[in-house]
């Protein structure tokens, strides 16, 4: 957790707080300036705050101590929101020092819930944890929450900048969190914690949470953290960077640090380069297992690791107060993004380092966030219209993206914003639509006034890449903190730095980079309505199936971006690298024995030319045994996984029978994996051997959305 400053001496304590400090951190911690005063505008007169103070400032100090003195008091048990729970649990096990009897209520607990409902009955739980989409579980606001309203407990609000529709991280969910505080007892304290919020932040925030709402707002300058930007465009530049500086951080320091990276396979990249370079690195995102990311919590924490790279999924919430550095892959896509993260390093420790290289992808990567952050108003109207009246019991969101032809995650989105905008309602057994209009225009001024605010963060963090001043002015000034001297201590400060590898050194990551190959997942469920059964049988489903390279990433991404919207056919070095890639690192079981191509009427000799020269060059039979049908749209236009689905089935037959051995099934590239599936299906049906896809690209690098109100608590 968050800790408090350690100090060589002890002092006498002369408060309960005093006491509850040392028991916590040690007879020798002193609260730094600001906590203490906190804390007593929350227990002495039952105060409303907004606490916006520096990562590592020691925020969740303030609210278990408050915690405990209120229960000591009589108080009913504190409510925390927060949106990332599965990163507090060193806060937990810290706030057991001094008694406090913490409990979290998620979707990967439910085991859990008699425990929790228990604990509540017979006044044994002295916090409860939850998330903000926590607060519309029928079960939760029949049972729990009106004995917090009774109790008139501490409600805390972690993160509270997510309330703001200005903050780097607004949920539509934290919404309810500012209706709750406006409706409890006047009596009841309220504490809103962030270390991201500018003033236009601030503002509304206050506003949201009500008018008796104080503010203590501190520094936002970190002595102990020196900066630095490097400007490498080549992938390989920046992994080799990492191969050769993380291991001088690691010897300097002592402690271990955490690489970021904009997406998972980025994530995965990084881990897997520096792991082959005798480092141990390892991936952390969305993706990874829940009960494995705690277990590289704790590996972090006891520097049983060299560095962890990671994707936003750690992010808010988890604290190293040790940690020795921030490496960003690439650049984030606002300041304060960039201060959170990197504001990670250097807690409690003289020295650390914070290091930006900027890459030439991260610019694609940062506008597809901003584009797609609002569905069109013809996906919300879509959705809205989806969406069953008041009296019904509610659907599932599942089951309104089957009615709307959208991108994956857009439905979310829209019945989240629909929400906000007062039209639709969620509850436990699904979604339903409220009485009254929908403003579509409304809708379009906020997504436009809202996307050209983040346009305009992006466009200030590429000034703070070439900024020749004080780097930890550019970003304390871009937070509005009045506090602006310059750090002394950054890059620019001291005229001296780290310096970008010589392109002569690139070798061994480029090596990598060209050896990479990326898993394609089968998919194991046909679309409700197919067949008698959603679940695609073994029989007739496709083996885990491979792509040489992410379209248009470093590696054969671009060549494969090249080859077919430039050259109009696919390299011959492709075909040399699809080979070795089958031959060495796939290697399919059973190895395929024939190869067959998806047809395509807008570029009929594409794929097929590509798929008759990798035949040769593995020495197998090729035979064309799809035809391609005219469906009158073209596969792009089907947005949703339904869509998609159906126009691969009407665009897609046999003209023959297939070989009855197993088959390299070859694409260009692989996006919804619905044509790989039903080709697979056909091939099957007629009787051939496994089938094994082979994309010469997978489109798209899977962003980490896990911090988007869908991820977050099911």
């Amino acid at each position: 957790m968050e800790t408090g400053v350690w100090k060589p001496r002890a002092v006498m304590p002369s408060h309960p707080l005093d006491l509850h400090l040392a028991a916590m951190l040690g007879p020798a911690a002193r609260f730094r300036p600001g906590q203490r005063e906190a804390a007593l505008t929350l227990v002495e007169n039952r105060g409303r705050l907004l606490l916006v103070q520096r990562t590592g400032w020691g925020k969740s100090l303030v609210y278990w101590l408050a915690t405990r003195l209120l229960r000591d008091r009589g108080a009913g048990f504190t409510l925390i929101v927060s949106p990332l729970l599965a990163l507090m649990r060193n806060q937990v096990e810290s706030a057991r020092r001094i008694g406090v009897r913490a409990f979290t209520l998620n979707s990967s607990n439910r085991e859990e819930w008699a425990e929790v409902s228990a604990a509540l009955d017979a006044d044994g739980c002295d916090a409860l944890l939850v998330s903000p989409e926590r607060l519309v579980d029928d079960r939760f606001a029949a049972g729990a929450l009106p004995r917090f309203r009774e109790g008139r407990g501490l409600l805390v609000v972690d993160e509270a900048h997510c309330i703001s529709d200005w903050g780097h991280d607004f949920r539509t969910a934290y919404r309810r969190i500012a209706r709750l505080s406006r409706t409890l007892d006047p009596g009841a304290p309220v504490l809103a914690v962030t270390a991201t919020a500018n003033d236009r932040v601030v503002a509304d925030v206050l506003e949201q949470l009500g008018p008796t709402m104080a503010l203590q707002r501190g520094g936002l300058g970190r002595p102990s953290l020196r900066l630095q930007n490097l400007d490498i465009p080549a992938s390989a530049g920046r992994l080799t960077f990492l191969a050769e500086n993380v291991p001088a951080f690691r010897r300097r320091l002592g402690h271990a640090g955490v690489i970021y990276a904009l997406t998972i396979p980025a994530a995965e990249r990084i881990a897997a380069f520096l792991t082959d370079r005798g480092l141990r690195v390892m991936a952390y995102h969305s993706e990874v297992p829940a009960e494995a990311r705690a277990d590289l919590e704790q590996r972090l924490l006891a520097d049983d690791v060299d560095a962890l790279a990671a994707t936003v999924a750690l992010g808010m919430g988890f604290d190293k107060p040790d940690l020795g550095f921030v490496i960003h892959h690439q650049t984030p896509p606002s300041v304060v993004h960039y201060y959170q993260q990197v504001g990670r390093a250097g807690r409690d420790i003289e020295r650390a380092y914070g290091i930006l290289l900027s890459g030439a992808e991260e610019t694609a990567i940062q506008d597809y966030f901003i584009d797609t952050a609002f569905p069109t108003t013809d996906v919300m109207a879509a959705t809205l219209a989806a969406l069953p009246q008041t009296d019904h019991a509610g659907v599932r969101a599942r089951d309104v993206a089957v009615r709307v032809n959208a991108r994956p995650g857009d439905v979310d989105r829209a019945l989240d914003m629909l929400e906000f905008d007062g039209v639709a309602d969620k509850s436990s057994r699904g979604w339903r639509r409220r009485d009254g209009v929908w403003n579509a225009e409304a809708y379009r001024e906020r997504a436009r006034r809202v996307t050209t605010r983040r346009r305009f963060e992006r466009d200030q963090m590429r000034a703070y890449l070439v900024h020749a001043g004080c780097l930890m002015r550019f970003l304390t000034r871009a937070l509005d903190d009045p506090d602006t001297a310059p750090c002394g201590v950054c890059a620019n400060c001291q005229g001296k730095g780290y310096a970008p590898p010589d392109a002569l050194r690139f070798g061994p990551a480029e090596e990598f980079l060209r050896r990479e190959h990326v898993a394609v997942e089968p998919r194991r469920r046909w679309p409700p309505g197919w067949f008698e059964s959603t679940v695609i049988q073994p029989e007739h489903r496709a083996e885990p199936g491979c792509a040489l390279a992410w379209y248009g990433d470093e590696g054969y991404g671009s060549e494969v971006k090249a080859g077919k919207y430039d050259h109009g056919r696919f390299s011959d070095t492709l075909v040399v690298a699809a080979a070795k890639c089958v031959r060495e690192q796939w290697r399919p079981d059973p190895p395929p024995e024939w190869i067959t191509s998806i047809p395509s009427l807008r570029r009929p000799n594409l794929v097929r030319s590509f798929a008759e020269r990798l035949a040769d060059a593995l020495g197998l039979e090729f035979a064309a045994v799809f035809e391609a049908r005219d469906t009158g749209t073209e596969q792009k236009a089907s947005q949703s996984s339904n869509r998609q689905a159906e126009s691969a089935r009407a665009a897609l037959a046999l003209a023959q029978p297939p070989r009855s051995r197993p088959v390299l099934l070859v694409d260009d590239i692989v996006d919804s994996r619905w044509m790989m599936t039903w080709a697979a299906y056909l091939l099957r049906s007629a009787g051939s051997g496994p089938v094994h896809p082979f994309a010469i690209a997978r489109a798209t690098p899977r962003l980490d959305l896990s911090a988007s109100p869908s991820t977050i608590d099911g």
